[in-house]
């Protein structure tokens, strides 16, 4: 129901920044794409952020253990000095609030419009932009999301969320995909 696209803009210095904020697997790959220099400290929103990073030869200081802005915000020292969120052009701002911390956009993520649906029972739905997605073209059908900030917009949107991962990973949604399907297989039709 998305695309990513890449937002060009110029390098990045890691020495400037005390900690560089990382919110998804996505721009874990850009920002280190466009990162000159390893970053003195890197804080990851979640699981599978922090796995993108390793990939890449990064340990990240921080894993939050609860993968939202809020979470991440809250293990991080105060005060941070000087620090670096890069993540998707429009991203909540708490990071940013929170921490004083400069944005760079790495990427946008555009909907798109699939000529026809395809059949589903259970849609899994991994951001508030594929919420926002699928809202604009279906909106009766029951959905599983990845966190409680995906959870709000999808609700926000008109649909009906039956489960919600515990854990912010492939794990996490698969549990959540199963406890939906017994959801669904006990409600009345």
């Amino acid at each position: 129901m998305i695309r990513i696209e890449p937002v060009e803009g110029p390098r990045l210095g890691a020495a400037a920044f005390d900690w560089v904020v990382v919110t998804s697997a996505t721009a874990a790959e850009l920002l280190l794409d466009r990162l000159d220099g390893t970053p003195e400290r890197v804080a990851a929103i979640g699981p599978g952020t922090a796995a993108a990073l390793r990939a890449r030869g990064v340990e990240p200081a921080v894993v939050a253990s609860r993968s939202t802005q809020e979470g991440l915000a809250g293990e991080l020292p105060r005060p941070a000095g000087r620090v670096l969120f890069a993540g998707a052009e429009g991203a909540r701002d708490v990071i940013v609030r929170e921490l004083d911390a400069e944005f760079v956009p790495l990427y946008r993520t555009v909907e798109e419009r699939p000529a026809s649906f395809p059949d589903a029972d259970i849609v899994v739905l991994a951001s508030g932009s594929a919420a926002r997605a699928l809202a604009s073209v279906r909106r009766d059908l029951p959905c599983v999301s990845i966190g409680p900030t995906t959870t709000a917009e999808a609700r926000r949107r008109g649909l009906t969320v039956v489960a919600e991962a515990e854990r912010q990973d492939p794990e996490g949604l698969v549990a959540a995909v199963k406890l939906a399907r017994s959801v669904i297989a006990s409600s009345p039709s």
